[in-house]
Order: C-alpha cells, then sequence, then structure tokens
C-alpha cells in the first residue's frame, strides 16, 4: 500500500494536498517505492479511500437506475432523487446524482526502474466492472447511429467533473455510462474505508514474475480531494490465490461473534449451575 494523500510535509505530494475539482492543469506528483518480494501471478491495483461515507442512505440514493440503463426519457428529465444535482443552468446532468458527481478522478501510472530508466507497466483499463454491471445495469442511452456526441445532445456534465460523461475514453465500447471505472465507482461500498479496482497487470509469461522486485515508482495526477473532510487516499498492488483476494473482514467479524457466543454460553452455563438445581415445584398448589 502506498499513502499518497500528501499530510506529511515531505510527502512529494504535498504540494497537491489542496487541490480543487478543476485544477488545471492537473497537480502532479511521484512517489518512489521497493518491492521486497516479486509478484508471481496477475497483480491488481486498486485505489483506497478512507473516512469516505459512500453508505449514507442520501448518498446511496442519489442515483437514477433508469437513466443509467440508458433510457432515453430519464436521460433528459432524471429522477428527483438526484437533488441537488438533477440540473445544472437548466439542463439535465448526465449521470446525475450525488455519487456520480464525486465520481474518483485520479490517474494513476506505475514505472520499473531499472538502472535509472523508467519502463512504464502496462495497467488494464478493462475486465475491472462486474459483468452484468457491464452489460446489463449500465447501457449507454439509443438512438440513430452510435455517435455518443449526439446522443447526450441537450444533458450537462456533472458539476465536479472536468470533462462530459462521453468523453471518458477514447474506445466506444468503454465509453458513457458503459465505462468501466465509472461503473465501478457506482457500486457503492459499505464501509467508510474502502477500496475499489483500478487497473489489471496480467502476467506475460510463466518465466517472470508479473512484477519482479526492485524499485518502482508511481506518477500521479493528483484531482481528488480529501483533505476537506480528513480523508486519505492510496495505491494498493494485491494478488489473489484460489481462495480469493485477501480480507480480513470476514476473519475479524468469526472471531468477534465466536467470542461473544462463547462468553454468552459461559454465563449461562454459570446461571443454570446456580439455579437450575432448585425444586420450583413447592410453588405449586395441591
Amino acid at each position: 500500500q502506498i499513502d499518497y494523500t500528501g499530510t506529511e510535509p515531505s510527502s512529494p505530494c504535498n504540494k497537491c494536498l489542496n487541490v480543487s475539482w478543476d485544477s488545471t492543469p492537473p497537480c502532479t506528483c511521484t512517489i518512489n517505492f521497493t518491492l521486497e518480494h516479486s509478484f508471481e501471478s496477475n497483480v491488481f491495483m486498486y485505489y483506497g479511500l478512507s473516512n469516505f461515507y459512500q453508505n449514507h442512505r442520501r448518498y446511496v440514493k442519489s442515483r437514477d437506475d433508469s437513466q443509467l440503463n440508458g433510457d432515453n426519457s430519464s436521460l433528459l428529465n432524471p429522477s428527483k432523487e438526484c437533488e441537488p444535482y438533477r440540473t445544472n443552468e437548466d439542463k439535465p446532468i448526465a449521470p446525475c446524482g450525488a455519487i456520480a458527481n464525486s465520481m474518483f478522478n485520479d490517474t494513476l501510472e506505475l514505472y520499473r526502474i531499472d538502472n535509472d530508466t523508467r519502463t512504464p507497466i502496462t495497467l488494464i483499463k478493462k475486465g475491472i466492472a462486474w459483468w452484468t454491471d457491464k452489460n446489463v445495469k449500465f447501457r449507454n442511452p439509443t438512438g440513430d447511429g452510435n455517435n455518443l456526441t449526439a446522443l447526450f445532445q441537450g444533458t450537462t456534465k456533472p458539476v465536479n467533473w472536468p470533462k462530459p460523461v462521453y468523453m471518458l475514453d477514447s474506445e466506444p465500447d468503454n465509453n458513457g455510462f458503459i465505462n468501466e471505472d465509472f461503473i465501478v465507482w457506482m457500486r457503492t461500498a459499505a464501509l467508510p474505508t474502502f477500496r475499489k479496482l483500478y487497473r489489471l497487470i496480467e502476467r506475460k509469461n510463466n518465466l517472470q514474475p508479473t512484477l519482479q522486485a526492485g524499485k518502482y515508482s508511481l506518477d500521479i495526477a493528483y484531482n481528488y480531494p480529501v483533505h476537506s473532510f480528513d480523508g486519505r487516499k492510496r495505491m494498493i498492488l494485491s494478488t489473489i490465490s484460489w481462495m480469493g483476494g485477501k480480507n480480513p473482514f470476514l476473519g475479524i467479524a468469526y472471531i468477534t461473534v465466536g467470542s461473544i457466543c462463547f462468553f454468552l454460553g459461559v454465563v449461562l452455563l454459570i446461571i443454570h449451575h446456580k439455579y437450575g438445581n432448585r425444586n420450583s415445584s413447592a410453588d405449586i398448589p395441591n
């Protein structure tokens, strides 16, 4: 995990701490780090946020699923649940709502350093969203042709976005409402500290590890402000085994529930031992 919030004065990203949503050009910083051990299999690159409550009731409701599913009428007349991010300058916002408006938009690039030479690591941006989200829940509006600029005509971008939804990517199958970075963000997290999949790093062959042990650098286009709500940002590199990824939540939950059950079992055993042998038949009239 690499924390790049920049609250520490010695951090390279400290200069970007008070960045605003519409900073032009974006503030950039570079953090160097060392991998002590090689990553042998496919690597998953996540971004993590802390103290960000995506589970707030009003925040979770602030979206229009019909609009996100490509319904043309909802595109121009979004749900009132999206207020106050429903319209801007008398134009409907696409996508509307607080979830979309707060979409994570830092850009992360990874490099391997070998003899002062920086070699970029290929980051795959497709295949990071759930299949059902990509192919069922999120669809672009329909109409004549596949020109998204024309299909989204009459709408405006979310307030905090630097560009409209039809300019999220240059590839047609990853643009608009079916952009996978957007889809991943729209699946809200249950806890205030969470991580979301950002990119994939695929293993090229079986002879070399995916990421060799050594020196690396992380280039960051710092666009996403978190200092105002005491949040933190981090980049995470992880692999998975046949059992899945590392997730301590279930282990902690099982241990906690098991400890409570054990404690209650001991208490009930003591109560039964102390009071269970009393003869209550004396109180029953003949």
